[in-house]
């Protein structure tokens, strides 16, 4: 029995913060069963990124680096640069052809995104946003990848994706399958001041942290603002330190949380023993991506071979496609 095909990726933004790991350690599984195509989305940052994308080739190497220092191996799977397989561009143009205008204004997240860019003063009501998820279609079906692992606030768009298909094989003949989604439960980490993680806000901690930057972020990490001194009795449930609790010390989890609430352990004491068990999970990693970095253009290989496969299966279906659309 073949193997499905898998397809997933990821924009350049840098390296990755430590809320990206549990993304990484479902894609290193997923290289056991299936055949696995992962993409820096580096065609899919223009879309907010369009006023300033001089930063996207080098974050796409910080972001390849820190992949292949979390496991995903090259030899398993093909990694490779959306923007350097010239066949999703082409095949965007053609599902835009057959995509209408109404299925991506109704997209969940397209008015919110909006909102948001605008609160941040910038403007991105522009063609390439409208159509990103047509172009997130390409990606998905210019490999036939049947499966594409998600969340589950991304299942309306790969809903989208599927009717984009089914349209295509109906009005031509079929060429694609239906993309199903291979659910995958992310736990969502805050940043250390309790917002959204971002790069922007200066409050992640990266997936390749040092030892010092580790315990410097955790020690910045928002508690309970009601708990004075070390024996008073706290709440872990509006307490940052304990989220992270939650996810890397989940054995534990109850004991701190008992301990917190009867004033056995301070935040102080808490924050440290979080931080030596995140170091104990970066480690490996930043061990592993100092020995990626020493290692002069191996980035850069791996990136070229994945490209060169991505385009010879991209290729194909590109034929198919074609073939279809002209009857030939």
């Amino acid at each position: 029995m073949s193997k499905g095909r898998i397809l997933s990726g990821m924009r350049p933004t840098g390296k990755l913060h430590i809320g990206h790991k549990s993304v990484l350690d479902n894609w290193k599984e997923l290289q056991k069963e299936y055949e696995c195509f992962f993409c820096s989305a580096d065609l899919h940052a223009l879309t907010t990124s369009f006023d300033n994308p001089g930063g996207i080739r080098t974050n796409t190497r910080e972001m390849i680096a820190d992949w292949l220092a979390a496991g995903i191996d090259p030899e398993k799977s093909v990694i490779f640069v959306q923007s350097d397989v010239h066949q999703h561009a082409e095949l965007h143009l053609l599902l835009s052809m057959i995509t209408p205008l109404g299925w991506l204004e109704r997209v969940p997240s397209y008015k919110e995104k909006i909102q948001y860019h605008h609160e941040e003063g910038k403007d991105i009501m522009n063609y390439g946003f409208l159509g990103y998820p047509v172009l997130m279609t390409a990606d998905i079906l210019v490999y036939r990848a049947d499966t594409v692992p998600v969340g589950e606030d991304q299942l309306p768009h790969l809903e989208l994706s599927r009717e984009i298909a089914r349209r295509y094989n109906h009005l031509y003949s079929t060429v694609f399958p239906e993309p199903q989604a291979k659910l995958a439960e992310v736990p969502l980490l805050p940043g250390i001041d309790g917002r959204k993680m971002s790069k922007s806000y200066n409050n992640d901690i990266s997936i390749s942290a040092d030892t010092e930057e580790i315990a410097a972020k955790v020690n910045a990490m928002v508690t309970d603002p009601n708990r004075i001194r070390k024996t008073d009795p706290g709440n872990p449930e509006v307490c940052v330190v304990y989220k992270y609790h939650s996810i890397f010390t989940a054995e534990e989890l109850e004991a701190i949380a008992e301990d917190c609430r009867q004033g056995n352990i301070g935040c102080v004491a808490c924050k440290k023993y979080l931080a030596q068990r995140l170091n104990n999970v970066i480690k490996p990693i930043r061990e592993r991506r100092a020995e990626i970095m020493n290692k002069p253009g191996y980035v850069d290989e791996v990136l070229y071979e994945g490209s060169r496969k991505a385009s010879e299966i991209a290729q194909k279906t590109i034929e198919m496609a074609k073939n279809a659309l002209f009857n030939e």
